[in-house]
């Protein structure tokens, strides 16, 4: 997944850590807390979803196939993850090459595990399962609104004319999509037959497809093996413009031509790039499709399919990383991927550093180096927010029984995570050997679930002189992996010196109690940055907040006119720096902003700062005059945050009526302040 707009501070519980790997260190035996199934009684081999999608029920209904070997004796019992919103209908078995090849009926029964799910249970033949046989499981159910699954009515699409349904898995969702091995240590492939009433394309995160027009019929085959989260489905009014000879974008018609000229040829160049420092890509396509401002997070790594929300295709400078950070999990998460929640890193912070050393070849190491200190300085600020000594900001954690993978999902995983390999990579002695190192480790482990200890021993076998725990040429594995705080060691970053330099001597003229004077300001030209600096600027600029009346005035009146022509991802802390500092004047700009975008990336930081200062009050009426608009998931985040206390004020009877100078959330076909992301100068 690309890098988080918010940081989840829902924190994991921890026992103690275990202990760090290293050659001849006792491997752990494989637990997933998170899974109630039997993963480790079973070889998944393959399975079939064929299902059909009914947008006025809301509903994905059909039957799942289980392709399964046992690998153990005495094996009576198959159990799945599932999740309450799915309705099992039947479960059915049978052997082929055997006296039972036709379906018999088997007892099921639901039993709670978690807040996140429940367990399957299916009683299997006595006597009939036998280790190295194939046996066939055949689950008829029904999915409606679990947390896998949006619904979204037409107007919450970007046309708004069409209603439109697409899945996330990542973590442990897609057992409300279909009963599985929701645990990444399990990969298989997959085929599916999806239909659906006229008008509707579907996409899956599937190497190969078709469509047979006359019943309405789509049929996907994914021929390398994937774990559940990774299966992704997206179904409405879409269309595609090619991109290169294995890439090509899909979004809504009234989006279609703006994401096809943003991304133009870069999808190729990247791929390129990619492979040469990390060997070919497997995968065959490369296919992008851009979703609505409901699509819960900035993008998701689903192969051959990457999934980004629409809105980001307002910044043209935070498009290309994202973009150029799903194309490296195509490497590292999806090729090769972490066997269990636990060690995330494995996948976040393996993609950070492929997409920093793509990004360092494709635009220069300067760009790369700015982009890297906007992240790290958002990691600090979490550390400032939470404290040294919370658990979240450790590498790797021990789930307690009942605690959602996603409380890993934090800049920790990815940016500490990067530090890690940045650390093992200077360590290497030479960036291009660390290349062929990681090149070595895909192709060792390709379409495998891997644990810490596999890359570890691997990079102490191809770097002998390095041996964990010695204090001066080796590695200290604890203090890195179970580690609370920062991390030990950060990348040198002086590269970014000239990008970087001019944010910082602007940032301390502003940053004190009366405004610079203009004569200090007439060196720097805003106009002439990237946005990446301007968002450095403004990131500190809330760093230092409080600010004076008098500076925040004075900033106002030189640059809002600048930053009101610039993008989301600028205005959007530039509000924030506004709202911290309780700068009323802004606050018709908030206003015009929040009816604009309805992005969760974009609306929470702004209903935080509004819901915490005095200015709530304009909060809740923003937000009952959106709340139509707004994914339920993001409109129940709203109103935990508005009214904490679960008792929301009743909304006027009438509903404020925005003004005619609303935006409509129709995006436009071009949009004129971003170039091609090819063309993008990354030098200023």
């Amino acid at each position: 997944m690309a890098d988080l707009r918010q940081t989840c501070t829902s924190l994991c519980c921890c026992r103690k850590p275990p202990p760090a790997s290293g050659p001849g260190s006792r491997r752990r035996p494989l637990v997933d807390v998170a899974s109630a199934s039997s993963f480790r009684s079973f070889q998944l081999r393959h399975f079939h979803l064929d299902l059909r999608l009914n947008f006025a029920l809301k509903e994905m209904s059909g039957w799942l196939v289980l392709d399964l070997v046992p690998v153990q004796l005495g094996v009576c019992a198959l159990v799945l993850d599932s999740h309450p919103s799915l309705l099992i209908h039947s479960v059915d078995y049978k052997a082929p090459g055997s006296s039972l090849e036709e379906p018999v009926s088997l007892a099921y029964r639901l039993d709670p595990f978690t807040d996140f799910g429940s367990s399957l249970h299916i009683g299997l033949p006595g006597g009939a399962v036998k280790p190295g046989q194939l046996i066939q499981i055949t689950v008829r159910y029904t999915a409606s609104d679990g947390p896998a699954i949006w619904w979204l009515d037409p107007e919450l699409t970007c046309g708004r004319t069409r209603p439109l349904v697409f899945t996330q898995g990542h973590s442990v969702w897609n057992r409300s999509f279909f009963p599985c091995f929701d645990t990444p240590a399990v990969k298989s492939t997959y085929t599916a037959t999806v239909r659906v009433p006229e008008g509707v394309t579907v996409l899956m995160s599937a190497s190969q497809s078709s469509f047979s027009k006359p019943d309405r019929v789509f049929q996907f085959c994914m021929e390398f093996p994937v774990p559940s989260y990774l299966v992704a489905l997206v179904a409405g009014e879409l269309r595609h413009a090619d991109l290169g000879p294995r890439s090509r974008v899909w979004a809504e018609p009234c989006v279609l031509t703006c994401a096809a000229e943003q991304l133009g040829g870069s999808v190729e160049r990247l791929l390129a790039l990619a492979e040469r420092l990390f060997g070919p890509y497997l995968w065959g396509r490369c296919d992008l499709v851009f979703l609505p401002p409901s699509f819960p997070v900035v993008a998701m790594e689903n192969p051959c399919l990457t999934f980004i929300v629409a809105s980001i295709l307002d910044s043209a400078h935070f498009l290309l990383v994202d973009v150029v950070h799903e194309i490296a999990h195509g490497w590292f998460g999806n090729a090769v991927t972490n066997a269990t929640w636990e060690e995330m890193w494995l996948s976040e912070g393996l993609a950070t550093y492929a997409q920093r050393r793509i990004t360092a070849q494709a635009y220069g190491e300067a760009f790369t180096c700015l982009e890297t200190v906007v992240r790290l300085d958002a990691l600090h600020r979490q550390l400032r927010l939470h404290g040294d000594d919370n658990p979240f900001s450790k590498l790797q954690v021990t789930f307690d029984h009942g605690v959602n993978p996603s409380s890993l999902m934090n800049l920790f995983t990815y940016e500490k995570g990067f530090c890690f390999v940045s650390y093992l990579s200077q360590l290497s002695g030479d960036v291009q050997r660390f290349d062929c190192f990681l090149r070595d480790y895909v192709s060792k482990f390709q379409f495998r679930s891997v644990v810490a200890q596999d890359f570890l021993d691997l990079f102490f076998q191809s770097f002998p002189e390095r041996t964990p725990d010695c204090q001066t040429e080796g590695v200290d594995l604890e203090r890195w992996l179970s580690g609370c705080g920062p991390p030990p060691y950060e990348p040198d970053l002086s590269a970014g010196a000239s990008l970087i330099g001019p944010v910082q001597e602007l940032c301390g003229l502003w940053t004190t109690s009366d405004p610079p004077d203009h004569t200090q300001l007439d060196t720097f030209d805003l106009s002439a940055w990237s946005t990446f600096q301007i968002v450095l600027f403004l990131d500190r600029l809330l760093d230092a907040s409080p600010l004076t009346p008098s500076v925040m005035a004075a900033l106002c009146s030189q640059y809002v006119a600048l930053l009101g022509r610039l993008d989301a991802e600028v205005e959007v802390r530039w509000l924030q720096v506004a709202l911290r500092n309780s700068f009323h004047p802004e606050l018709p700009r908030v206003r015009s902003f929040l009816l604009k975008h309805t992005s969760r990336m974009y609306t929470v930081p702004l209903y935080q700062h509004l819901a915490a200062g005095t200015m709530k009050a304009v909060a809740v009426e923003i937000f009952y005059q959106t709340q139509h608009r707004l994914h339920p998931n993001l409109r129940r985040t709203l109103q935990q945050i508005l009214f904490p206390s679960g008792t929301a004020p009743a909304p006027p009877l009438v509903p404020p009526t925005p003004s005619c100078s609303a935006p409509s959330q129709q995006l436009p076909a071009t949009t004129g302040s971003a170039s091609a992301v090819q063309n993008i100068d990354v030098s200023a």
